[in-house]
């Protein structure tokens, strides 16, 4: 007898590991959120709607503290950002400095990346994709865990415009081949790097205080950028 195979979960790029909430955090997520929040559902995004203009709409994967996604959206009011992460004391972070910087042009998601792109958000909806500093999920058992793999790089493809990029970063040199291999392999994407390989980083992608700490350390940072074609 056939026997109907079960139904397999997709593998998730992350693992929640709540934090503890600081009282500011919990504050922005109570008083902020409703504001400049967006619910997961399945209901496309209408972005004009949303932000109240028509403007070029950037989403980061995974912000962590959203201290980088600010300070980009505050250096680049023509632009609307959306961030999208996990965690709920980062999303209390980039709220805060929302708030701070007197942001109008970030959205914020606490959500699957991933389930976003496939129910939210409309094919050809995005002028650029950021994806920085990723997991690298460095232990080979773990390596069908990262985000980037081929099925991702065509979601990708699929919600950027033609023009569009996606720009990607990370502190792992295996892990940033892995990147590079994936994209270069990628219909629909062209590598804006001029020897096919690895990118300086653009000026509007500010550095982390981990980053200089790296750097300071020796560690290396590698930067990708691959634009859509078709």
């Amino acid at each position: 007898m056939n026997e109907t195979p079960h139904h397999l979960r997709r593998i998730r790029s992350f693992v929640r590991r709540e934090g503890r909430l600081t009282a500011g955090q919990q504050r922005a997520l109570d008083v902020l959120l409703p504001r400049f929040g967006i619910e997961a559902s399945d209901t496309p995004i209408d972005f004009d709607a949303t932000f109240g203009r028509d403007a070029p709409v950037i989403l980061e994967i995974g912000f962590g503290n959203g201290d980088t996604l600010a300070q980009i959206a505050r250096h680049h009011p023509e632009n609307n950002y959306l961030g999208i992460e996990v965690h709920r004391p980062g999303v209390g972070h980039l709220l805060m400095r929302i708030e701070e910087y007197g942001l109008s042009n970030v959205r914020v998601m606490c959500a699957d990346a991933v389930e976003v792109l496939q129910q939210q958000i409309g094919d050809g909806a995005l002028a650029a994709v950021y994806l920085f500093f990723p997991d690298p999920w460095h232990k080979k058992r773990h390596h069908k865990r990262r985000q980037v793999q081929p099925e991702w790089a065509q979601l990708i493809r699929r919600k950027l415009k033609v023009g569009g990029y996606l720009h990607m970063a990370t502190d792992w040199q295996e892990y940033a081949e892995h990147m590079l291999a994936v994209l270069s392999s990628a219909a629909g994407f062209v590598n804006q790097s001029t020897h096919s390989g690895f990118i300086e980083r653009p000026p509007y992608r500010p550095t982390t205080k981990f980053e200089q700490r790296g750097t300071r350390l020796g560690h290396g940072v590698w930067d990708l950028m691959f634009t859509r074609t078709s």
